[in-house]
């Protein structure tokens, strides 16, 4: 049977075309199921619901198990959530989890105490959402390369919990309101900064980084450019690493930073406003503790309580009822003030009870009690431990004394509990 030229260019067309086709199909296959090799998938959720086609649930289960990059957009302004989601997991690409509307929010009441996203895969990505009414985490993290960005965290037992094995944070422009705690740290992590931030009303602290043992790591935690509003405490470092600066805490109830053990170095922060104190060294080693702003807080603006070798430095305490205390230090490692200034404390500038501290180049003007104030201090036990300050080129005000007999009992410095 004999084909004319016509015939067989014909028939080649209709082959090439329904190549095309195929190859169209299983592009787009590729693309749209998650298993199969692809750049990128994106994964809409459109149903609010707890379960079922078009859920939240749903969608991290098609991410984990796509190869490449996946985009979670949601599309529905509210998700109430019934049980707990699995964990977010992606094998190569990551995931990008985003909003998109504002005010997108997760109602995750029944959860009973399990975390809203259990982060367990690295690069992974949150954004914009709004997480309410979380007994447990609204972010558990436990892997590296994370970032969070433009939510708010409200009304939760934590915020973002931080694991031990966690690095390569960025938490940058959230709002953390009225948690028991904005962010806990279980150590020292690398690359991690927590940024532009603003917590408000915590019952606890805003940033919780507490370990009981120093963590030798060296992986500081940079903490910059917040702003702290009516917390507990601000921020409490226990033998964690943390760089703090440039931070706003404003009206804390029992302190602005509280400091224990080591690693800790606050600098260019500003403190105004509250009852109580504005940053503790407690049992602190190697504290620094420089260039802060402290104004109109009711009790000491510094107090470096049984700790060694802090350094206090270019410090400017205004407006408080007391300037700094240096209490039962470590006559070994003494405690270090230096090109301090303190203006107008409603009582005495400097308190230094039973330590030993160098006191060089600081200023108290205008005190209207005592400008210094040495005593000793009587233990329980009978002792009496001695005051033996170093002074060297301070400047003190016209009311400036130093007496031996005890002062009036200052406000006690706010303990950190958990």
């Amino acid at each position: 049977m004999r084909f004319s030229r016509r015939s067989i260019l014909a028939l080649s067309m209709f082959i090439l075309l329904g190549a095309l086709v195929f190859a169209a199909q299983r592009y787009e296959t590729q693309r749209a199921v998650p298993g199969l090799a692809a750049d990128s998938v994106e994964i809409s959720v459109t149903n609010g619901g707890d379960r079922g086609p078009g859920t939240l649930r749903e969608a991290l289960f098609l991410a984990a198990a796509t190869k490449g990059k996946a985009s979670i957009a949601i599309k529905v302004p509210k998700i109430s959530l019934a049980s707990a989601l699995p964990p977010i997991v992606n094998s190569q690409g990551g995931i990008t989890i985003a909003a998109q509307q504002p005010g997108t929010e997760i109602d995750a009441r029944a959860l009973q105490g399990k975390a809203v996203f259990d982060v367990a895969g690295a690069n992974i990505a949150i954004e914009g959402l709004t997480i309410r009414n979380c007994d447990g985490a609204a972010v558990l993290l436990r892997a590296a390369r994370f970032r969070l960005q433009g939510m708010t965290l409200e009304g939760c037992d934590v915020g973002v919990d931080v694991a031990e094995n966690a690095s390569d944070i960025l938490i940058e422009r959230n709002r953390f309101t009225n948690n028991r705690l904005g962010i806990r740290f279980a150590a020292s992590s690398r690359n991690s900064v927590v940024v532009r931030n603003d917590f408000t009303g915590q019952k606890d602290a805003g940033i919780w980084a507490v370990r009981s043992k120093p963590d030798l790591r060296g992986a500081a935690i940079g903490v910059r450019d917040n702003r702290f509003t009516k917390n507990k405490i601000g921020i409490v470092a226990a033998n964690v690493s943390m760089l703090a600066e440039r931070n706003d805490l404003l009206d804390s109830a029992d302190a602005a930073l509280h400091l224990i053990g080591s690693g800790a170095v606050m600098r260019g922060n500003r403190i105004s406003r509250g009852a109580a104190m504005g940053i503790i060294a407690e049992n602190a080693r190697a504290a620094i503790i420089d260039n802060n702003e402290l104004d109109h807080l009711g009790a000491y603006g510094i107090m470096v309580k049984t700790s060694a070798n802090t350094l206090v430095r270019g410090n400017r305490v205004h407006s408080c009822g007391y300037g700094m205390a240096f209490v039962l230090g470590d006559a070994q490692g003494p405690s270090t003030a230096v090109d301090n200034t303190i203006i107008e404390p409603r009582f005495n500038g400097i308190d230094v009870v039973g330590d030993s501290p160098i006191l060089r180049r600081n200023n108290v003007l205008r005190p209207r009690a005592l400008a210094l104030h040495v005593t000793d201090f009587d233990a329980p036990d009978g002792r009496k431990v001695k005051s033996k300050p170093f002074l060297d080129n301070n400047t003190f005000g016209a009311a400036a004394g130093t007496v031996a007999t005890a002062p009036k009992a200052p406000p006690r410095a706010a303990v950190a509990t958990q």
